[in-house]
C-alpha cells in the first residue's frame, strides 16, 4: 500500500524535518570557500614566533640574574654602580623612539614619504643616544674594576643587558636598511611587510628594556 495514501512522508524522508529547506532530506555538508590567508598575516604570524623565540632566550638570563643577583663575591653591588637618574635617561630615549617608530607605522599606511623617513630618522637618533648611553655606562663600569669577570653578579648583569643593547644595535641597523629601501622601492607590499616586522622587533625590545629597568636597576640600586 502506498505511503502517501496512508498520510505517511515518502521514504527516505525525515518526518521531523518536513517543512524546512530541503524538504527533510540530508543535505550534504557545503566546502567552506576560503583561501589562504594573506601574506601579511602569514609574515606577521611568523614573526611573532621568533619575537616569542627571543622572549624565552631573554627569560633564561633574566632567571640567571634573579638566582646570582646577591653574589657579589666581595664585590660592588647594584647600589654602588647604577645611576638611576642616568638609566632613565636611557629608558626615556628608548621610549621616545618606540613612540617614533609608531608615528612612522602610521605615516607607512598613509603612504607618506616624507614623514616615515623623518620618523624613522627620529627613531634610529633616540636608539643611538641610547646605545651611547649604555655604552659609556659599561665602559666606566668596566674601567673601575666592576667588569663582568669581578663576580657572578656582574657576569649576569652584562649578559643580560649587553645581550638587550646588541639587540638594539642590530635593529638600529635594520632601520637604515629600511629606510633605504622605502627610498629607493617606495612603499611596495614587500616592503611593507619588512616595516611591519621591524615594528614588531623594536616595540618587542623596549618591553624586554622595561624589564629589565624595573628588576635588574631599580631593585638592584636598593638591595
Amino acid at each position: 500500500m502506498s505511503t502517501t495514501i496512508l498520510g505517511l512522508p515518502p521514504a527516505g524522508i525525515d518526518p521531523y524535518r518536513l517543512g524546512r529547506r530541503g524538504g527533510g532530506r540530508e543535505e550534504p555538508p557545503r566546502r567552506r570557500e576560503t583561501g589562504p590567508a594573506p601574506k601579511r598575516i602569514v609574515v606577521g604570524y611568523g614573526f611573532w614566533i621568533f619575537l616569542l623565540s627571543d622572549v624565552v632566550m631573554f627569560s633564561t638570563f633574566f632567571a640567571a640574574h634573579a638566582v646570582l643577583a646577591h653574589a657579589y663575591a666581595g664585590g660592588p653591588t647594584g647600589h654602588d654602580l647604577f645611576d638611576i637618574p642616568r638609566v632613565a635617561v636611557e629608558t626615556a630615549a628608548l621610549l621616545a623612539s618606540s613612540f617614533a617608530c609608531g608615528l612612522a607605522a602610521v605615516a607607512t599606511q598613509a603612504r607618506n614619504m616624507l614623514w616615515t623617513q623623518v620618523f624613522l630618522l627620529v627613531t634610529g637618533l633616540l636608539g643611538l643616544v641610547f646605545i651611547v648611553l649604555e655604552a659609556t655606562e659599561f665602559a666606566g663600569m668596566i674601567s673601575s674594576g666592576a667588569g663582568p669577570d669581578r663576580s657572578a653578579f656582574l657576569s649576569s648583569f652584562f649578559a643580560l643587558v649587553g645581550c638587550h643593547g646588541l639587540h638594539v644595535t642590530a635593529g638600529g641597523l635594520w632601520l637604515a636598511t629600511m629606510m633605504a629601501q622605502i627610498f629607493v622601492k617606495g612603499f611596495t607590499p614587500r616592503v611593507y611587510r619588512r616595516m611591519l616586522c621591524f615594528n614588531l622587533f623594536w616595540h618587542a625590545l623596549d618591553i624586554i628594556w622595561i624589564g629589565i629597568f624595573t628588576f635588574v636597576y631599580l631593585i638592584g640600586a636598593r638591595a
